[in-house]
């Protein structure tokens, strides 16, 4: 069987390292559009220029994203990618991230979900400074089509719905038709997002952008549109990936001030179509 839970739960934590500076975190940053609301900006230059240069939260994908495709090297799973689809991602954030650091990811299976048709693999990775603390915590949500069927629990699926009332902000951001060919430089190198002939493979009639970077680009305009650009209000910060963004369409954030934090949701403005669910922005 491709997952056996319970080796797979059992397994030791597999580690890595990863160093970042200032021009990484830019590139990230532009990555996900900064800059496009104007490249002077004061606003759009505390992203974009090292004097002071702020990190947005979301950029703690970056780290640990090679363990996450290293999924595989742990004991009791074997699946293939290419029936993977990254289908929710949680993030936690402890404190401030810096804007240069370097940092211990260590990865582990925290669930495995039975499905029927597929199963749901929940790799955590904690990402510490060599002093033991503790930056920020992913949770990568991993459905596996083809792999359920193993007499495994269903596992919790949490809702988040907005409230029954207009959103309190509807925010624009704009993707550049290159986006994607910037975003890949942060390390998600999948053809998808370049290659046209591969993308047409996986039923797209062009490449789509990064999942992770319309994550991005809606924190981001929460952040700017509802947080008076304060990054360090960002406790945690969770969605569910439900379409995707081809580059050069603008992602449309509707958001909704909460009890818990901010719910919010995203669709593309071209097609209508919705690009994220089940969003939640937890605050300090």
């Amino acid at each position: 069987m491709p997952i056996d839970p319970a080796r797979a739960l059992a397994a030791a934590p597999m580690t890595s390292e990863f160093t970042w500076d200032q021009d990484d975190v830019i590139l990230y940053h532009l990555g996900i559009g900064a800059g496009l609301a104007g490249a002077t900006d004061p606003g759009e230059l505390a992203y974009t220029y090292e004097n002071g240069l702020k990190v947005l939260p979301s950029f703690a994908v970056v780290p640990p994203f090679a363990a996450m495709f290293g999924i595989n090297q742990v004991d009791g799973v074997d699946i293939n990618l290419m029936m993977v689809l990254h289908g929710e991602q949680e993030l936690d954030v402890h404190g401030p991230i810096p804007t240069d650091a370097t940092v211990t990811n260590t990865a582990r299976i925290v669930e495995v979900q039975d499905k029927g048709k597929a199963a749901v693999v929940v790799l955590e990775i904690d990402s510490s400074l060599a002093d033991g603390t503790v930056l920020f915590t992913n949770r990568f949500k991993i459905f596996a089509r083809g792999e359920g069927g193993f007499g495994g629990e269903p596992g919790e699926t949490v809702s988040i719905t907005p409230p029954d009332r207009q959103p309190d902000a509807v925010l624009a951001s704009p993707t550049m038709p290159h986006q994607a060919l910037i975003y890949r430089l942060s390390g998600d190198k999948n053809p998808l997002h370049v290659d046209p002939m591969f993308a047409q493979m996986a039923g797209y009639d062009t490449p789509i952008l990064h999942g992770l970077a319309t994550y991005g680009a809606a924190l981001k305009a929460v952040v700017d549109g509802m947080l008076d650009g304060d990054v360090t209000a960002v406790g945690s910060y969770r969605v569910r990936f439900a379409g995707v963004v081809f580059p050069g369409e603008t992602i449309l954030t509707k958001a909704w001030r909460t009890d818990d934090g901010i719910v919010l949701v995203a669709e593309t403005e071209e097609r209508g179509e919705p690009v994220l669910t089940n969003g939640l922005v937890g605050l300090r």
